[in-house]
């Protein structure tokens, strides 16, 4: 049987797998590469990696407030068409990581399929992408852990904003050490905090759809007397948009994968998939469990305050420490992804320190500078810290900019005849038409991030005082805009100064492309 990464007790390495490891390193050294990181995980850690970066309680917990105040009961349908949209990407994603099994998902696979400016730009946004990623969800944790301790009896002010950055702080460097230790370690935890995240949300749902269903299943058409429009709509997707990606996580940890060709693209689908049917029962379980609606718009009620009406203190307390569990390997499996992002790139000489970002330690197997490195990035945004949901709107928009680059990568390399070779998971004749969907959805869905709103894209001055950047004319600008031209500008510079004439030679296996 074969045995996986949440094997923990088992310290020798199965026959079985030691060969299917010695044929995945000549498989890496075909791309160029030598096998440095530990390839411990098998398809259900692959899975658990996947399904933690999206982690459908920790985008719910924080985000659901902001679509039920938006449209009521009425945004719950936008989860089946994000869920929709992105296993579109995940098929096209799934197909390319079954050619390109190396550590750094789309910047590697843009780098094959359309060349090292393409490639760099892609993997520079999407590594500052991932970056917030990380912020984003590190200062989640605070929103669970400090109204648990509160229930508990410490007395604490979940709604003061320093005492979120100190748990978030120190959220942050428990897992930069623990991504720093061992990969077989943050896969075991992973796995387990997996394990506990869907149990505990279907257990809830369960209960809560039984013995606490206050609204009929028509709650699902109710937007509690606010006003239906395509524009509302489009704003209230923002929590859904916020859950479903990460997916390629799967991919970015290939080189410690066994047999990553064949697993990855189905740790990729399996996530997806996974996270909207558990997620879905929990959002429809949710609203179903709301006293009265019009209050819960009105008062801005996300999961927290629907679960405290409905249960003990004692069993409020459970559901937040799961979620916190939730949330918590949710930032180890972001940081994990980022961080193999960092090492990939750093490994072909196109970020700055490069060498050193893609040193690899002898004994932990883990690129100890890329781990720290990435920490003390993602530490920066809590400087001007105004709550999750703020560092949300930049992080989610320039993930799926990145997908959408990745997509145009993928199309044009279809244009001229890719895949010529034969890959365990393919598409065949339908690649070039989920291709197009998929550039199809991220286009539309780039435009919903960009659009000026309040809601899901403020100025600084919107947010009720919450956000200064200290400059009158960049306080009117809306929060993605600045972010991603201060990417793009720090980027640019350094590419025309650097990047493009230190990379490293592009090795393309024959079998692969000929």
């Amino acid at each position: 049987m074969e045995s996986d990464g949440s094997s923990s007790a088992v310290s020798a390495v199965a026959p079985e797998h030691t060969a299917t490891n010695a044929s995945d390193a000549q498989d890496l050294a075909s791309f160029g590469y030598k096998q440095e990181l530990h390839r411990t995980l098998g398809l259900f850690s692959s899975f658990a990696a996947a399904f933690s970066y999206i982690s459908p309680s920790t985008g719910i917990f924080t985000l659901f407030a902001f679509g039920l105040t938006t449209l009521g009961g009425v945004f719950i349908w936008s989860w089946p068409i994000v869920a929709l949209g992105q296993i579109i990407v995940a098929l096209n994603f799934a197909e390319v990581s079954s050619h390109y099994p190396v550590a750094g998902s789309v910047f590697q696979w843009t780098k094959y399929l359309a060349g090292r400016p393409f490639a760099w730009f892609t993997g520079w946004i999407y590594i500052f992408a991932g970056i917030l990623t990380v912020t984003a969800v590190v200062v989640t944790i605070p929103l669970t852990v400090l109204p648990a301790l509160d229930n508990m009896g410490w007395h604490v002010n979940a709604g003061a904003l320093h005492d979120q950055i100190w748990v978030a702080a120190i959220t942050l460097v428990v897992i930069t050490i623990l991504n720093i230790f061992s990969v077989k370690l943050v896969a075991t935890v992973n796995n387990t905090g997996v394990f506990f995240e869907i149990i505990g949300m279907v257990v809830f749902a369960i209960v809560m759809l039984i013995v606490h269903h206050h609204q009929s299943i028509s709650v699902v058409t109710n937007s509690g007397g606010i006003h239906v429009t395509l524009p509302a709509f489009f704003a209230a997707m923002f929590m859904s948009l916020f859950v479903i990606y990460g997916f390629d996580t799967a991919s970015t940890l290939s080189e410690e994968t066994h047999d990553p060709r064949r697993h990855a693209p189905h740790a990729v689908l399996l996530s997806v998939g996974g996270a909207f049917v558990i997620g879905g029962i929990f959002l429809v379980a949710l609203l179903m469990a709301i006293p009265n609606l019009s209050t819960a718009i009105k008062a801005g009620w996300g999961p927290a305050q629907i679960i405290d009406a409905n249960f003990s203190k004692f069993w409020a307390t459970v559901y937040l420490l799961v979620v916190t569990a939730a949330i918590f390997v949710c930032c180890m499996a972001i940081m994990a992804a980022t961080v193999r992002l960092c090492f990939g790139m750093a490994r072909d000489n196109r970020l700055p320190a490069s060498r050193a970002l893609a040193r690899v330690h002898p004994k932990l197997r883990t690129p100890i500078w890329s781990c720290i490195a990435v920490a003390v990035v993602a530490a920066i945004p809590m400087l001007k810290y105004a709550g999750a949901g703020i560092v949300a709107i930049a992080a989610t928009a320039m993930i799926y900019l990145s997908y959408f680059l990745g997509n145009i990568a993928i199309m044009w390399a279809r244009t001229r005849g890719w895949p010529k070779a034969h890959a365990p998971f393919r598409l065949g004749h339908w690649g070039m038409l989920v291709n197009i969907l998929a550039l199809a959805w991220g286009g539309s869905m780039l435009v919903n991030f960009a659009w000026p709103r309040a809601a899901s894209n403020p100025e600084p001055n919107q947010t009720n005082g919450l956000l200064d950047l200290g400059l009158h004319w960049l306080n009117k600008i809306p929060i993605l805009y600045t972010v991603l031209a201060f990417v793009l500008i720090v980027g640019t510079l350094y590419y025309a100064v650097s990047a493009r004439r230190h990379a490293a030679p592009v090795v393309v296996p024959v079998d692969v492309d000929a």
